[in-house]
């Protein structure tokens, strides 16, 4: 997460959006910046909101926008099942080696998730307490982050050189029919809010 007071913005750090090369390229910008575990590195608006802006308030710093990025769901949590399929944690619970995106998918639905595949969703990273979206500026992603460098280079000033970073190994993401189908059924408000935001209701006005 970054926050720069002058510009009157907090970026938040939704995972497997690419935010890392952003934060990369924005660091030395930033007035705040938490990094580090991913506790901090990926405050969710509920907690930027509970436990962070109390703070910055009592630090002069107020009336901040929060601007994210959201990933197509599907495309999202086949990045989740990439990432974890790297070699450094070949053997460890989340580990997602040897298994395929069906199967990936299935133990994302469950009711108790296995290791591998607890990542969360990013509609309740966005929400706030009452499960609404509570997110003032989101961004689709897309690679290159093309129309998020263009508002935050106009906002802060500055001229942005975006790197590749947390690459995922490339791995096939076919998911049968019925199970896409269930996930669009019982993570409806994934898909919901991503049709907001690629019908640009979050967009900067």
């Amino acid at each position: 997460m970054l926050i720069f007071p002058e510009a009157r913005l907090a970026l938040l750090a939704v995972p497997k959006t690419g935010t890392q090369a952003l934060e990369t390229a924005l660091a030395p910008h930033a007035a705040i910046r938490l990094t580090g575990p991913p506790r901090l590195t990926h405050l969710t608006v509920r907690q930027f909101r509970r436990r962070l802006l109390p703070l910055l308030a009592e630090a002069g710093i107020g009336d901040l926008r929060t601007v994210a990025v959201m990933r197509e769901p599907i495309d999202w949590l086949g990045s989740w099942f990439r990432y974890r399929a790297r070699p450094a944690i070949r053997g460890q619970p989340r580990s997602t080696e040897g298994l395929d995106f069906d199967t990936f998918i299935e133990g994302y639905l469950a009711a108790e998730p296995p290791e591998w595949a607890r990542v969360g969703a990013q509609a309740r990273f966005l929400s706030a307490e009452e499960g609404v979206p509570d997110i003032d500026i989101l961004f689709p992603y897309e690679p290159g982050h093309a129309a998020l460098a263009a508002f935050l280079e106009a906002r802060l000033g500055v001229r942005l050189d975006l790197p590749r970073t947390n690459v995922s190994p490339p791995r096939p993401l076919t998911l049968s029919p019925g199970l896409e189908a269930r996930l669009r059924r019982e993570r409806a408000e994934d898909f919901a809010l991503w049709e907001a935001v690629r019908e640009g209701f979050f967009l900067p006005r």
